[in-house]
């Protein structure tokens, strides 16, 4: 019941603010009313804004050439050691040996990279002061400490021709841990906030084991003798066509977020290493046709060297080109705020 009543002199009784209908109950009865008549709003409708267009998300503060260095030679690094496994298994020395000293300069530069990011050794080695399997980070830490030696070691007795069964038994355990660490540096990445790295998850891990198989073959197809290079040209060709065929996918998949792929230095970046990966795997795959038909010794070096040297470059142009990516769309904040809002409505609908 109202508290004021009118009388001749006036209302009397009143209490200013008390019997307006404000908020939302208020605002429902405009629109009522303004539906009843078809009126149109005249302000449109509200679009995506960050707070004073500031990012969302503070974009990763890594140097890109420790970083994706360190990417590209651990993914290098992982591979090799398969590849110098099954070298030392079928009989090629001159395959097994480059392929060794190839995963032990790589993961030492690697880490060096690493290291050199992080700022002293001393941050390295704190991470190794716990166990903790839910983070990608720790155990990378663990992995690459325990792979490294090994690598090493397997390396030193190829060269010196000394303690060969401790090499061969470095060789093959550091074959076991190879493709973990070629592909723990994807799951390392997804699983940060950053948008293009992030939506990756189901196919990075399967785009950086192709990438560095194929930078593996490019390196023995470079520096070991062309005949014993067979399984190298091999693992050339599926490790191009899984690199290239995770990596299309992956960006079919992820949506508004695969922009960033597709859009400055990183499409430059990227679209170099599907061209340099591309055809350096047709020519590992004409010299295997070659080989196979017993001409193999006739080519020579120079082919397998080209080819060699647009898998490398391929590889690293990758890396480079997903890293730069990451950084990109953490910049732009649409890129976190617009997945958000189609995943909660998704799920209210």
């Amino acid at each position: 019941m109202s508290e004021s009543d009118v009388t001749r002199g006036g209302l009397e009784g009143a209490r200013p603010g008390r019997e307006a209908v404000t908020g939302a109950h208020a605002g429902r009865r405009r629109r009522r009313r303004r539906d009843r008549r078809g009126e149109q709003p005249v302000v449109p409708e509200a679009h995506f804004s960050s707070y004073y267009g500031r990012p969302v998300l503070k974009a990763p503060p890594w140097r890109a050439l420790d970083i994706a260095g360190y990417l590209f030679l651990g993914g290098l690094a992982g591979a090799s050691s398969l590849l110098a496994a099954g070298g030392q298994v079928t009989g090629r020395p001159g395959l097994a040996r480059v392929a060794k000293l190839g995963a032990a300069g790589a993961i030492t530069v690697s880490l060096g990279a690493l290291v050199h990011d992080l700022g002293r050794p001393a941050r390295f080695v704190n991470m190794l002061r716990v166990v903790k399997p839910t983070s990608p980070m720790n155990i990378g830490s663990w992995l690459l400490a325990g792979y490294a030696p090994l690598t090493v070691a397997a390396a030193a007795a190829d060269v010196t021709g000394r303690l060969r069964v401790m090499g061969a038994g470095a060789t093959a355990v550091a074959a076991v841990l190879g493709p973990a660490v070629t592909t723990y540096t994807a799951v390392l990445l997804s699983d940060t906030a950053v948008p293009s790295w992030h939506e990756g998850y189901r196919e990075l891990p399967f785009v950086f084991a192709g990438s560095g198989a194929a930078a593996a073959a490019g390196l023995a197809l470079a520096c070991a003798p062309p005949a014993q290079t067979e399984p190298a040209r091999r693992m050339a060709v599926l490790g191009a066509v899984t690199e290239l065929g995770a990596f299309r996918l992956m960006k079919r998949r992820m949506g508004l977020v695969a922009e960033p792929f597709e859009q400055g230095r990183p499409h430059r970046l990227l679209r170099g290493a599907e061209l340099l990966t591309t055809a350096g795997a047709a020519l590992a795959a004409c010299a295997d046709a070659v080989g196979r038909a017993g001409v193999g010794r006739r080519l020579g070096r120079v082919p397998a060297a080209v080819a060699g040297a647009a898998l490398l470059t391929g590889s690293a142009a990758l890396r480079f080109g997903v890293f730069h990516a990451g950084v990109a769309s953490a910049q732009d904040p649409a890129y976190t705020v617009v997945p958000q809002r189609e995943r909660l409505r998704a799920r209210s609908g």
